[in-house]
């Protein structure tokens, strides 16, 4: 594999394929079955919320479309590349696709049929997606314009999440909802 960047149109090609053999498995109803019970614990505080009005039970399915077309993104890429580091998502779309890897072994298992790798490790992931890059491009030519309502440029993520940081601290919640002093005890 090459590790300079195919053509977004040769990423789109094979996203297209990728997401085909994932909805066309025969698991696949289990598997958005499972990810969509998972949103009980979904429980970031800077992913999900920084789309507007965000509501779990309108917006879990549209971004299990999204979770999807990303993952088939970055597994299009690290196939033509043998990178996984190239291809960059939206924060909201982010989220949906961890959602979707807590479903570890169905998940492979479909991957495995459909011939890809399941691409997504923290530490190799970048969430710095600004519209009319890479990712853009490739997006738009297998699906059309992805929606901006869950795939936020990078800025409009930051400054959303100064905004919710904000909110948290006015209620004891500190570090964008990631400690609090809450006394159970007390209350």
């Amino acid at each position: 594999m090459s590790t300079s960047m195919p053509t977004p149109a040769d990423v789109a090609e094979r996203a297209q394929e990728v997401l085909a053999a994932i909805v066309a498995d025969e698991e696949f109803s289990a598997f958005e079955a499972a990810t969509l019970e998972y949103s009980s614990d979904w429980q970031c505080f800077t992913g999900f919320p920084v789309i507007e009005q965000w509501n779990l039970d309108a917006d879990k399915g549209p971004l299990f479309t999204e979770g999807l077309r990303a993952l088939a993104l970055k597994a299009a890429v690290f196939d033509l590349t043998g990178d996984e580091r190239l291809a960059e998502v939206a924060v909201a779309v982010d989220e949906m696709t961890h959602a979707m890897i807590a479903q570890p072994q169905l998940f492979a298992r479909i991957a495995a049929r459909a011939g890809f790798q399941l691409i997504h490790q923290t530490d190799q992931e970048h969430t710095d997606y600004t519209g009319d890059d890479f990712t853009h491009r490739a997006y738009r030519l297998a699906w059309g314009e992805p929606p901006a309502r869950y795939w936020l440029v990078k800025d409009e993520v930051d400054r959303r999440v100064e905004i919710l940081t904000a909110r948290y601290a006015s209620i004891g919640m500190d570090r964008a909802g990631r400690e609090h002093d809450i006394s159970f005890a007390a209350a």
